[in-house]
């Protein structure tokens, strides 16, 4: 049934092999969102009926708001949003379990699938991680410009109350998926290498610290330089001086 759909993705892949790559990377990227869209939510509301909702979380100070408050780079005040807090340790600790598991799912997704990388996974995921980092920070600065006219667009102008709230919550959750989405295909692109299989093979020959010949003993398989074998085989003493005939 799914025989022809294959053949003909596999036809267009070798035809527009970037078209195909982005296509599936939207794909991946779509479903992952869809994944956080599902798990945020959740993860909220049960880390809203614990302390860590009264639990403020404000670091890294970086300038003042036009009503003389500090500005900080994750702001997340103390207190339910519908109360006029920020959600707390609850909401930041909720955004990035999720967005965590679901960059978890996305390396290996798009790493195996997507790119089909057959370089150092763990150098990859080194780098995945610096630049989920950095990214984390880019979200939560532009956060900043949107979080609180968002919530307060939906929550008190259109009256929408809890409904407005878990709106916004969505609409965040779609934001911050979108910035990831722009970010990371660039980055993965550069660090989801794949070798040709040739150069792979290559490269692990001189690792080993280059290419040997088998030589077959009385004790077993040992392996000795080529040109000693290949002159043994010619009826050479390669072990004397001068290369004597036997």
């Amino acid at each position: 049934m799914f025989k022809p759909i294959v053949r003909a993705w596999q036809r267009f892949e070798e035809k527009r092999p970037g078209t195909a790559q982005f296509l599936m990377f939207f794909v991946f990227s779509n479903a992952v969102t869809a994944l956080q869209l599902l798990l945020m939510p959740l993860l909220k509301a049960w880390l809203d009926t614990t302390q860590l909702l009264d639990t403020a979380f404000q670091v890294l100070p970086v300038g003042s708001n036009v009503d003389g408050s500090q500005y900080f780079m994750f702001d997340y005040a103390a207190g339910a949003i519908s109360d006029g807090g920020g959600g707390g340790l609850s909401y930041f600790l909720s955004v990035q379990i999720t967005l965590a598991i679901a960059q978890i799912i996305n390396f290996f997704l798009q790493r195996n699938v997507t790119f089909k990388s057959n370089t150092s996974a763990w150098r990859a995921a080194f780098w995945y991680v610096i630049a989920y980092i950095a990214i984390t920070f880019v979200a939560a600065a532009a956060q900043g410009f949107y979080k609180a006219p968002l919530y307060d667009f939906f929550m008190n102008t259109l009256d929408w109350g809890s409904t407005g709230q878990t709106i916004a919550d969505v609409l965040v959750m779609v934001i911050n998926s979108a910035i990831s989405f722009w970010v990371f295909f660039p980055i993965f692109k550069i660090i989801f290498k794949r070798v040709p299989d040739e150069d792979q093979a290559g490269l692990e020959d001189a690792q080993q610290g280059g290419i040997v010949a088998a030589h077959d003993g009385s004790t077993g398989t040992t392996p000795v330089p080529a040109a000693a074998t290949e002159l043994e085989g010619a009826g050479v003493d390669a072990t004397r001086d001068g290369g004597r005939e036997r």
